[in-house]
């Protein structure tokens, strides 16, 4: 056993094999002799056993020297550990934190995170059989909250650029396609089905489009994140897509999505902003696209397949009518399993008595009642069978777009509301049929759309509902936020923390409350990795781990037969190893185009050396030999390096495999380009938070989580590479708690908190609360108010 429990009768350095001379901890350095020497330390700090694969486990910990040398700083005296397989198994067992080890069999490197932990520079490194720890048990262990924390190190402290200088793209016109490799392509939309759920795991989008060519090509679109498709809103948009393959079907030519791909849309009227609608975070644009959208613009705006009009509005829809609405969500409820209502409104009043539908407020997410006036200007639409589930991601406050929506005159009666619903005579009903025919769905529209915009005119232009008086505003709303603004579009009236308990689950609320306490209080702990597919949540690797899994693959690396799309090659090693060569690996195609700085497969380095390299190539995906071919490291370790930024992968839901990016298409070769390559599921950086609220009347536990990057006006990507955005975080909880400073001088929040039921560990339904749609505004003053709400 690598891990051996030293017994209490004689004295533990009796018990340890005798040839073993000891090495003080502060004498430690990258030139210490590591043969039959041992490191004796009490453990500060035991970190979580990580499974990187079966029996296969890392773990980190930290020991201190008991008896310091004179003249030694405490820097000197604590030194990170790192084990790997059994070992780690047997340690995580074995050892608690105040007990005494020994250990022997390690190999000293770099501590990668001395300027973060303010630890020994150094570490060791603890593998293999020659690797022992010896455990002596303390009679009375130490109270844990006395220990000193270590803090896990945060990526590294500068933003990579998001302006990356792309390669000239060429555009093929849409009459000279010919079935064959990757290309790009512009077009105007003549007819297109919003994403749908296909039979397998991707969602699937359908588009039409034609050029000067007056070439009609069909388009398949399959993703698995919505909004990586094309984000077309009408007929006569205009797209541009990157990295679609032509070929032939039924003697005509259509378009199929491949690695690389990418598209931007644009609004198809003639004088309106060329503003790309797009996802991605990266692109290029430039004169020359610009001057393409005009022309086709142009060119379409004299063409007989463009609707006069996009959209009818309520008060100009005709019975028996199928047509575009484009409307605000107010709110929704469900009906049954194939059937959701929405209730929105454009402003204007539907001249025919619409149909009215009883649903219990208990259910429907928004208000569930509204002035007389504003009741006359509200639809009831009723969304049918596959739409049920898009719909029930919508929020009250939404913009959206309802596609082939149907005009119903007649006997209408809602479905699953047999008790309490009447048949209405000659009353209008709006449905949304199930299927997809005729580019039947809903589409959210971003605010910035112009067409939102002219909605958002019309409807500031009805009679507002009333208003609480001004005593009642007082009692309840006593004083206007200084910190913090809703940009929600809820309407519903402010309640105290008390009442709020009280309320049912599936609603939302606004609140005035004061910040009593967050957790966790080191910040960088906030910063979890979330998988969007299996919607697990993980910590994110410490440097140690991280370091300690390049350390092992570098040294376990064999010879390698590169893919045959490879080209390989050597580069030194930068820093203190001159005489050291690491692997390099590049795709034959990409040096073909003048592009081999833009991927390179970097095998054998160490974590130091490849954040060292990683400021010389755009992308460095990590790589090791196993069984003599090309792999990816275990995906503990981050999968790619773009700058000074990490990406990780899930370990469940990832299928990897090393190939070569399909670059024909792509502007830009980014982190989806990579994982979609390379068979992994990208782990999105996210934050979340638990922060207690307090007012005069309770105090309530809520999370910070979907939302988080919207209330500190920070992504977490950037949180997790960009020492300015985690001290931006840090000042706002600064400014919402002060440390030490008593709950008066506490500023005053305006939240909105969605409340839902969440299984607990035991299984049992608990009601849990969230903050949304919430931004921080830094207040123009240090000044803070001291209201005393009801």
């Amino acid at each position: 056993m690598p891990v051996q429990v030293l017994s209490e009768g004689a004295g533990p350095d009796a018990q340890v094999p005798a040839h073993l001379a000891r090495i003080p901890i502060s004498l430690i350095n990258m030139s210490t002799d590591c043969s039959n020497r041992k490191v004796k330390g009490k453990v500060v700090h035991k970190g979580p056993l990580v499974s990187l694969a079966a029996d296969n486990f890392i773990l980190k910990t930290v020991i201190q020297e008991e008896e310091s040398q004179p003249n030694t700083s405490s820097q000197l005296s604590s030194l990170n550990v790192v084990l790997m397989g059994a070992l780690a198994k047997d340690f995580s067992q074995a050892v608690n934190q105040g007990d005494v080890v020994m250990a022997s069999g390690f190999t000293v490197g770099k501590s990668p995170t001395v300027n973060k932990d303010k630890l020994h520079p150094c570490n060791l490194l603890l593998s293999g059989d020659d690797a022992y720890i010896y455990v002596s048990r303390l009679p009375t262990p130490p109270d844990p909250g006395s220990q000193p924390a270590v803090k896990r190190s945060s990526a590294l402290s500068a933003q990579v650029s998001r302006t990356t200088k792309a390669p000239k793209c060429t555009y093929v016109r849409l009459g000279d396609l010919k079935a064959g490799p990757a290309v790009n392509v512009y077009g105007v939309v003549t007819f297109f089905k919003q994403p749908y759920k296909s039979r397998g795991t991707d969602f699937c989008s359908i588009v039409k489009i034609t050029d000067q060519s007056k070439k009609e090509i069909l388009c398949k679109v399959f993703c698995k994140k919505l909004e990586d498709h094309p984000n077309i809103f009408q007929v006569g948009d205009i797209v541009r897509l990157h990295g679609v393959k032509p070929h032939s079907y039924r003697n005509c030519i259509e378009l199929v999505k491949t690695f690389g791909f990418s598209a931007l849309t644009f609004d198809g009227v003639v004088g309106r902003p060329v503003e790309p609608r797009t996802s991605s975070r990266s692109f290029h644009f430039d004169q020359d696209d610009r001057r393409v959208v005009e022309e086709l613009r142009s060119w379409a705006s004299g063409q007989g397949f463009l609707p006069s009009v996009s959209t009818i509005t309520l008060s100009a829809v005709e019975p028996k009518q199928y047509f575009d609405l484009t409307c605000q969500l107010l709110a929704k409820a469900p009906i049954d399993t194939t059937c959701i209502l929405l209730r929105v409104w454009d402003g204007t009043k539907c001249p025919y008595t619409l149909l009215k539908v009883i649903v219990e407020p208990n259910v429907t997410e928004g208000p569930s009642s509204f002035s007389a006036e504003k009741e006359s200007l509200i639809a009831n639409v009723l969304i049918y069978d596959n739409h049920v589930e898009s719909a029930m991601q919508l929020k009250p406050g939404d913009f959206l777009r309802i596609y082939n929506l149907r005009a119903i005159p007649g006997s209408s009666k809602v479905p699953g509301l047999t008790s309490c619903q009447t048949v209405e005579e000659d009353h209008m009903a709006f449905h949304l049929h199930g299927g997809t025919a005729f580019g039947r769905g809903i589409r959210v529209l971003p605010e910035d759309s112009p067409d939102v915009q002219e909605l958002k005119r019309v409807i500031a232009a009805t009679p507002e509902d009333e208003e609480l008086s001004d005593s009642e505003m007082m009692e309840i709303w006593s004083t206007p936020p200084e910190s913090l603004e809703r940009t929600c579009g809820h309407d519903v009236q402010p309640v105290t923390l008390s009442q709020l308990k009280r309320s049912e689950p599936g609603r939302v609320h606004h609140v005035r409350v004061q910040l009593r306490s967050y957790e966790p209080l080191r910040l960088h702990q906030a910063l979890k990795l979330y998988c969007s597919k299996c919607t697990t949540m993980q910590e994110v690797p410490d440097d140690e781990v991280v370091a300690g899994l390049f350390s092992k693959a570098s040294r376990d690396s064999g010879p390698c037969n590169p893919p045959s799309w490879a080209l390989s090659g050597q580069v030194d090693a930068p820093g203190d190893s001159p005489n050291r060569a690491l692997g390099v690996h590049l795709s034959t195609q990409l040096i073909s185009e003048g592009k081999s700085k833009e991927l390179v497969f970097l095998r054998g380095s160490t974590l130091e050396e490849t954040c060292c390299l990683a400021s010389s190539y755009q992308n460095i995906v990590p790589v090791m030999s196993s069984g003599g071919q090309m792999a990816l490291l275990d995906l503990s370790a981050p999968f790619l390096f773009r700058g000074r930024k990490r990406y990780y992968g899930c370990q469940r839901c990832s299928e990897v495999a090393v190939r070569e990016p399909c670059a024909v298409a792509a502007e830009v070769i980014d982190e989806k380009v990579v994982a979609e390559a390379l068979g992994v599921q990208l782990l999105k950086f996210v934050l979340l938070m638990k922060l207690e609220l307090q007012d005069s009347t309770d105090t309530l536990d809520v999370f910070l989580w979907r939302d988080a990057e919207q209330f500190f006006g920070v992504a977490a990507e950037d949180a997790a590479a960009n020492q300015e955005a985690q001290n931006s975080i840090h000042q706002t909880m600064s400014f919402l708690c002060p440390p030490g400073g008593s709950t008066g001088k506490r500023p005053w929040m305006d939240l909105c908190l969605a409340a839902y039921e969440a299984k607990d560990d035991g299984g049992q339904n608990q009601m849990c609360y969230q903050i949304c749609q919430t931004t921080f505004t830094k207040p123009p003053s240090s000044t803070r108010s001291n209201p005393n709400p009801a």
